[in-house]
């Protein structure tokens, strides 16, 4: 009961429209979140504080993070609206039920993605620094470093130039 109350208080007011951004980041940090100056949006779900987001990370509207296992998003993260990351499934169960047992495996997206509208990463995945999954893509494997990825399920489509660390620019107009 406990996680429900704490889960409806993140997602439903602290997450809500009228939360200020920097209130917003402060509140989750109360409630055991480890976020850092990182923008978002609102209307965003999270399934508990098993989170990590870096600095200078953003996250669009309407993005659902069931993390009942630890989810870590790296520095300069950009999550395109809807995007969904996963750590919960189900074992194949019997013909009864074939939802068997839950299996719940963290996800890590490393610095500087790029997770474009809509992406859904599937449990126990590991997106690696540098990469861009192009926008609707399923990640259902391990995404290596710099490299662009889409489809359904996502595949490498393309080596991505390797660049110096830089600081991400300003989004006009943000707070």
């Amino acid at each position: 009961m406990r996680n429900l109350v704490r889960d409806g208080w993140i997602s439903g007011f602290v997450m809500g429209p009228l939360v200020p951004r920097r209130l917003r980041v402060l509140l989750l940090r109360l409630w055991g979140m480890d976020v850092g100056k990182a923008t978002l949006y609102p209307r965003s779900f999270f399934g508990g504080p098993n989170i990590a987001i870096g600095d200078g990370s953003f996250l669009n509207f309407h993005c659902y993070l069931d993390n009942g296992a630890r989810i870590d998003i790296g520095r300069n993260c950009h999550l395109g609206p809807g995007t969904t990351i996963l750590t919960s499934d189900h074992q194949p169960g019997g013909a009864d039920s074939r939802a068997g047992t839950v299996v719940e495996r963290p996800v890590t997206v490393g610095d500087g993605c790029w997770l474009g509208a809509r992406v859904v990463v599937c449990p126990g995945v590991s997106v690696g620094e540098g990469c861009v999954v192009a926008a609707g893509a399923v990640v259902t494997g391990d995404c290596a470093p710099d490299g662009l990825y889409g489809g359904v399920p996502a595949r490498r489509l393309r080596d991505l130039p390797r660049s110096p660390a830089a600081p991400t620019p300003g989004r006009p107009g943000i707070p």
